[in-house]
């Protein structure tokens, strides 16, 4: 069980934001599998207050969730306050989480995401803000960082610090740096020294490819939970394994290219729902690669599904697959998802390393174009 505020999570696991995947149908399709919290892709607070269609577009609900979670992001103290208190008073939202994780160079060069905490007086003033708009909701807000930009930058201790003082719900930690980006594996070491260093929950977040994975980071860093990301993609039946894992169960859920085949339909179905047929359905060609990994299914046929129009055509080509061929055990805690490599250097603003204030810093372009990280 996890509590974040007046907040209660029977499960304690989180699914990570992920620009472009975890839209409303992505969500439900994960919440049928087993309980946890399931958080709406990031939105910009400038996106919220200035009414950016597409931002507010974004803030769509299945009528299931009832519990609605958001990740914001902002630079600005004055915007996040805003924006918060249009989630809260206008969209019901339940629990608000701001990101300061972001690796993607476009963002870190113009001092946001992950480069923002170095920045210590800033991020207070972001957090108090948030906090304070969100309080007369009985919303409690969380945030998510990185360990720092880089080795020789780490910020996690004083953002774990900053958000316990500034009245934060629970910190979420992935265990990389910016510069790592999903690179290597990460230092799990890490969350367990934010956990001894703060009083408010912590959640950790890297390499947590199967249920087993989770109760391990939780008994090697005393975490109160975690934050699945990659280790989902293709696999929503994983929250499945993580809900009775925590229950105390020892269920590994292996499905069979057919069980497989079942939840490709179902999602394909959910995004139909959502966006409509056509768009729906292009946009469940990315997933085709992820629920395929590992199985033995055709050039052709992958190709097929990939460039899928219908549902009715899905229908057709998802009969051509096998539905006996036994789950790929070779994939069972490999990495999914974009890894990449380390980056050698981290593009900042000039001079950002001279100071860690940051309350007069100009960064409103380092929320144009930001799709998460």
């Amino acid at each position: 069980m996890l509590r974040l505020g007046n907040l209660t999570i029977d499960t304690p696991v989180v699914l990570a934001p992920m620009a472009g995947i975890t839209n409303a149908a992505y969500r439900r399709l994960c919440a049928e599998q087993g309980a946890g919290l399931y958080v709406c892709e990031m939105i910009t607070s400038r996106g919220i207050v200035e009414g950016d269609q597409k931002s507010l577009d974004m803030l769509t609900f299945d009528e299931r969730e009832t519990v609605r979670s958001v990740q914001l992001y902002g630079v600005d103290p004055t915007y996040i306050g805003r924006a918060v208190q249009v989630l809260c008073d206008q969209y019901g939202v339940a629990h608000i989480d701001l990101n300061f994780g972001c690796p993607v160079p476009k963002v870190t060069r113009k001092g946001g995401g992950a480069a923002l905490p170095w920045k210590r007086n800033l991020l207070g003033a972001i957090l108090r803000s948030a906090v304070h708009a969100a309080t007369p909701y009985g919303v409690p807000v969380t945030m998510k960082t990185r360990i720092g930009i880089d080795t020789d930058h780490q910020t996690y201790l004083d953002a774990g610090r900053i958000a316990e003082e500034s009245g934060a719900a629970a910190i979420g930690l992935h265990g990389r740096t910016a510069a790592q980006a999903y690179s290597g594996q990460a230092d799990w070491s890490a969350i367990a020294s934010l956990v001894d260093h703060v009083s408010i929950p912590v959640l950790g977040n890297g390499d947590i490819w199967e249920a087993g994975d989770a109760l391990r980071m939780v008994a090697e860093t005393g975490c109160a939970g975690v934050i699945v990301g990659r280790g989902c993609l293709g696999r929503p039946w994983l929250f499945r394994d993580l809900a009775v894992a925590f229950s105390g169960g020892e269920a590994l859920n292996l499905p069979t290219l057919g069980e497989v085949a079942v939840v490709m339909r179902r999602h394909g179905e959910l995004l139909a729902d959502l966006m409509g047929e056509p768009r729906g359905l292009r946009d469940f060609r990315k997933h085709v690669p992820w629920y395929l990994k590992g199985f033995p299914a055709g050039g052709e046929l992958r190709a097929a599904l990939g460039m899928v129009e219908s549902l009715a055509q899905l229908d057709e080509l998802l009969s051509q697959l096998d539905p006996a061929v036994p789950f790929p055990v070779a994939e069972l805690g490999a990495p999914r998802g974009r890894q990449g490599s380390p980056r050698d250097h981290i593009v900042l603003p000039h001079g950002w390393l001279d100071d860690t204030d940051g309350l007069t810093a100009d960064l409103a372009e380092a929320e144009l174009g930001v799709s998460g990280g």
